[in-house]
């Protein structure tokens, strides 16, 4: 499947339910689409769970802080959904300071035949009320509401950077550059600072929180990744500010690689838990790396996702592109990983065949049952047929969000305004 949004509505964030029978997107404009799964139709079967525009709703505005004279963004950072405990859904969604729950549900029934109301809702004479009449439920077209539940205000002084629900399911955290709060679903007046790394004199700042999660089976651990390209694990069980982390996941630098660009290259954009819980997945610029997390060291495992552009630090330096963050995701085995490019290209990595693949997310491969044919880019020397030099990347062209369903061969790939859902076989070699 193929949706193109208008060019202001970059897309900024991907996320699958817990079913994979939603997918929730966000964008630069403040809004999220949520897109459903159709269920299979029997005479159709080619036509198996294609993914169609469910609801879009505004979940943040742009504000301005007068305080400190600053625009805050309406860009939805992270959506998080939460277990499902009833026929509604609900989502938590940010922006830079805000996090709203929202409330999805359906409704498919009207009622009509009030006492006090005529049928335009309007109150009747009460003169003319002689009579009680039972209100019916009347059948009427599936409307699709989305309720602001909660608004969880005034907890951070730096930009959200994650928010992560926790397994109790009644708690959940968020973390900007310095801090990571914990809160509680049903208060949001107050959270409680769990992490908290600014120094006393702001000039002593040697690193920021970029990304944390909390386990997906034990409610007392989470860990945050750092831009010096470290993790910790913290364990709340210990303190109630978990500054002292339990352990910390580092490894020790090269000094044969070292270069200028080597601190900004190993700073961590992404860190995910393995579906079991045993390994943690992390993204720095130039790789992808697998941490166990009863091994401190090094990483297990760790994957190139496109080593030739060691080459080029120096023009994406220059261009800025050296910041970007991109995302990384497990499928729902744990077995393989995958993680954006540029040139609209996404990178897979099978962890049991050591296999890899480059992909490419065009208009040209979402056609219906197109295959994706994969990608080589060449470095200097001989070039095959349809291999791709360096110099022609287009840098422009980046896929920073990726999302895999939990338990099925489907992946939503956000490739700036466009978002591609590629699904069955995702490619034969891999699979």
């Amino acid at each position: 499947a193929f949706f193109s949004l208008s060019p202001a509505d970059i897309i900024s964030t991907v996320e699958f339910n817990h079913t994979g029978e939603l997918l929730a997107t966000g964008d630069k404009g403040g809004r999220v689409v949520i897109f459903q799964r159709e269920p299979e139709s029997k005479n159709e079967p080619y036509n198996q769970g294609e993914y169609n525009v469910y609801s879009t709703f505004q979940s943040h505005e742009p504000e301005f802080d007068y305080l400190k004279s600053l625009e805050i963004e309406e860009k939805i950072n992270k959506i998080k959904w939460l277990p499902q405990q009833n026929a509604a859904h609900s989502l938590l969604s940010t922006n830079d300071k805000t996090i709203k729950l929202w409330k999805i549900t359906e409704r498919d029934k009207r009622p009509e035949g009030y006492n006090l109301k005529d049928e335009e809702g309007k109150l009747k004479d009460l003169s003319t009320v002689t009579s009680l009449q039972v209100p019916v439920l009347k059948p009427m077209d599936l409307m699709v509401e989305v309720t602001p539940r909660r608004i969880f205000a005034n907890g951070h002084t730096y930009h959200v950077n994650s928010i992560s629900v926790n397994s109790d399911c009644e708690t959940y955290m968020s973390a900007d550059d310095l801090r990571i709060n914990l809160w509680h679903l049903a208060i949001t007046d107050r959270s409680f600072n769990i992490v908290d790394i600014k120094p006393a004199n702001m000039e002593d700042l040697t690193e920021v929180i970029t990304a944390s999660e909390f386990h997906p089976h034990h409610c007392n651990l989470f860990v945050y990744s750092s831009s010096k390209g470290s993790l910790r694990l913290c364990d709340m069980r210990a303190s109630a500010l978990c500054d002292k982390h339990s352990k910390l996941y580092e490894e020790p630098e090269d000094p044969s690689n070292r270069s200028f660009f080597s601190e900004i290259i190993s700073s961590v954009s992404d860190v995910k838990f393995s579906h079991s819980g045993r390994y943690m997945l992390t993204r720095d610029y130039l790789t992808v790396k697998v941490w166990d997390l009863n091994m401190e060291t090094k990483p297990v495992e760790t994957y190139q996702v496109h080593d030739y552009l060691r080459s080029k630090l120096c023009s994406l330096y220059e261009n800025d592109c050296i910041f970007d963050k991109f995302e990384c995701a497990w499928n729902g085995s744990d077995s393989v990983i995958m993680t954006g490019a540029y040139n609209n290209f996404f990178r897979m990595f099978d962890r049991n065949t050591k296999r890899d693949v480059t992909l490419e997310a065009s208009r040209e491969s979402s056609k219906p049952r197109a295959i994706l044919k994969p990608r080589r880019v060449c470095v200097g020397g001989k070039r095959r047929k349809d291999d791709i030099s360096v110099d022609s990347l287009d840098f422009t062209k980046k896929i920073l969000h990726t999302a895999w369903h939990p338990t099925e061969n489907i992946i939503a790939i956000a490739a700036t305004n466009n978002l591609y859902i590629f699904q069955d076989k995702v490619n034969s070699e891999m699979h």
